[in-house]
């Protein structure tokens, strides 16, 4: 056990570890956000929220 503990204090395996880390999170966030059908329905359909909402707004000040 202090073996791997001391392989994580020295630096020289510890930075290409989190290298390796941070990059597979980051490439998975990306692959998350950008593949499936269904998702990308599914923003589409939220880039008109802010037009929806003032619409609503306006058509309720008029009443």
């Amino acid at each position: 056990m202090t073996e791997l503990l001391t392989w994580f204090t020295s630096m020289e395996f510890t930075k290409p570890f989190a290298l390796v880390l941070f990059f597979v999170t980051f490439v998975s966030i990306i692959a998350y956000v950008y593949l499936g059908k269904d998702r990308s329905k599914r923003f589409e359909s939220y880039r008109y929220i802010p037009l929806q909402e003032s619409d609503e707004k306006c058509n309720e000040k008029e009443s």
